[in-house]
């Protein structure tokens, strides 16, 4: 990436992140970290209560890149063949043709992901790691941008089926959006209408591809790469982890602060910009051992300590 490209990339994100804010109000932060996920080709976990926005998000950013928007409600019943699409035989042509499922999109909504059977969570695994899906022995793929945001109501636990390890590792960041700030909700109780539909696009899916290649050539230095080793070990050898961070969180790691690092205008990526995304990226692919659940301590207390106690590096890079 050349510094006039990581101008270009950094206008664009920030326009993009002032556009979806138009519609999700006093959010910046989640929506950068939404654009993260999008720009570095991955899928993002919300775990947050009704009426926080999560429908609004996904709207937003499927307006914003000119793309299209599916929501499916994963409930108890939901076959994998309702998410991905079946095949059909059409007696007017003789043939079997493939009807595709709500998958097929820029951005999917799986909302409420853990009350859909095991089963069926784990039709999303392909397309989400592969980008492709196959029915029948026939793949396929479903385009770009692809990017699933899933969520989960931390509330109502009845019904629901725990996502598995593998499947968590699958999204690139988790994170919430949690309760507007009093003048947001002033704002948004005095509009009282849907603020997606407004939304004009500020670029096109081809240039959302445009910028994810661009992000994979930003400079990470082999000092910053020792440094997420470094912090990806450290959640292994803790004492009150039962399984740490894989590689494929670190790997990540990379990914994500290569974008970030390019949305604020860098071609390069520095440590800071490691410890920003440390816990969105990592936090979730963490699992307590029983004595610290039973404490109740959190992964996000594990990371802070990790991360304090982690020196990063001492010289400059870029």
């Amino acid at each position: 990436m050349t510094p006039e490209q990581s101008i270009w990339f950094a206008e664009t994100f920030d326009a993009l992140v002032s556009n979806v804010g138009l519609a999700l109000l006093g959010k910046e932060h989640t929506v950068r970290l939404a654009l993260t996920a999008m720009v570095a080709e991955g899928h993002l976990l919300l775990e947050d209560a009704p009426g926080t926005g999560k429908t609004s998000l996904a709207k937003a950013l499927a307006a914003t890149v000119q793309g299209s928007h599916h929501r499916i409600q994963f409930t108890p019943d939901l076959l994998p063949s309702d998410v991905t699409g079946v095949t059909i035989y059409d007696q007017s042509t003789h043939r079997f043709e493939f009807h595709p499922g709500p998958i097929f999109a820029s951005v999917v909504l799986a909302d409420e992901i853990n009350r859909a059977s095991p089963k069926t969570q784990a039709a999303l695994l392909e397309v989400m790691e592969e980008g492709q899906i196959t029915v029948d022995g026939v793949t396929h793929p479903v385009g770009r941008p692809f990017m699933v945001i899933a969520t989960q109501n931390p509330i109502e636990q009845a019904g629901t089926y725990r996502l598995p390890e593998a499947q968590l590792d699958r999204f690139l960041i988790k994170t919430s959006l949690g309760y507007p700030d009093r003048a947001s909700t002033i704002e948004i109780l005095a509009g009282a209408k849907d603020r997606t539909t407004n939304l004009t696009p500020r670029i096109t899916t081809q240039a959302v591809g445009t910028m994810a290649d661009l992000a994979q050539t930003v400079h990470i230095d082999e000092v910053v790469l020792d440094y997420v080793a470094r912090l990806t070990e450290a959640t292994r050898d803790d004492s009150q982890t039962a399984i740490g961070a894989s590689v494929r969180g670190g790997l990540a790691l990379v990914r994500t602060a290569k974008v970030w690092a390019a949305a604020a205008g860098r071609e390069y990526v520095i440590p800071d910009d490691v410890k920003d995304l440390a816990q969105p990226v990592l936090a979730h692919r963490l699992l307590l051992d029983t004595e610290a659940e039973f404490a109740g301590v959190t992964a996000i207390e594990i990371l802070g300590r990790i991360l304090e106690t982690t020196a990063p590096p001492a010289v400059r890079v870029g």
